[in-house]
């Protein structure tokens, strides 16, 4: 029997690597006068997440001299828990470790004046897993070389794979149990419906000969 082809293998490997290493989320955000602004990610348990986040305005006349609005943030669990919270701040940073999954928000108001009519923009770099990781200051720290950190990364992206491979499981087992509690449900009613419809049947016969007995028909 002919092997599985090593290249074919290494092709599947990178697409893993590709899917699960998150990438740097970079998004742009422009507020309402009134109400918050928000952007969702959804997490799995034990994700490293940073963001940092800073307000402006675009269309500024003077761009020597630009001005930098404030605004308020809360970055929230699926629980409803406040991770971060920041009022009247200009640029901040969010750091953390999830502890459950689910979606996680991050919201933006404006603070204080409407800055004239004039739209405020937030920018959001938003990171997880792998990509949250300093990596330049974790080869400094110990002394690593350049082989080790990318060994390092490469591990770390095993890791993140092998996390996403028992998440779909879990996914796939949930599904598969859904499914067939779905079938039991549609198999019992459809025993109730024939059950109903052959009593309704017997029931319509016997009055119809009743009926046709008592009126000398048959």
């Amino acid at each position: 029997m002919n092997s599985f082809p090593v290249h074919v293998l290494w092709a599947v490997v990178v697409l893993l690597a590709a899917a699960a290493l998150p990438v740097v989320c970079g998004v742009w955000l422009d507020l309402p006068s009134t109400g918050a602004k928000c952007v969702y990610e959804d997490l799995r348990h034990s994700d490293v997440v940073v963001g940092d986040y800073y307000a402006f305005i675009g269309d500024q006349e003077d761009e020597n001299s630009p001005v930098f609005p404030t605004i308020s943030v809360t970055v929230t669990s699926p629980n409803g828990d406040d991770l971060h919270r920041q009022e009247n701040v200009t640029h901040g940073q969010f750091a953390f470790t999830t502890s459950d999954s689910g979606t996680y928000s991050a919201c933006f108001w404006e603070h204080g004046d409407h800055h004239g009519g004039k739209t405020v923009t937030v920018g959001i770099d938003w990171k997880t897993g792998v990509a949250a990781k300093d990596w330049d200051a974790i080869a400094k720290k110990e002394n690593l070389e350049v082989i080790e950190v990318e060994l390092m990364k490469v591990e770390a992206a095993v890791k993140l794979i092998h996390g996403n491979l028992i998440s779909l499981k879990e996914r796939e087992a949930t599904l598969r149990n859904m499914s067939e509690a779905t079938n039991v449900r549609v198999a019992c009613c459809s025993m109730v419906s024939l059950g109903v419809c052959i009593v309704v049947s017997v029931f319509q016969v016997w009055y119809l000969r009743r009926f046709f007995k008592k009126n000398k028909l048959i």
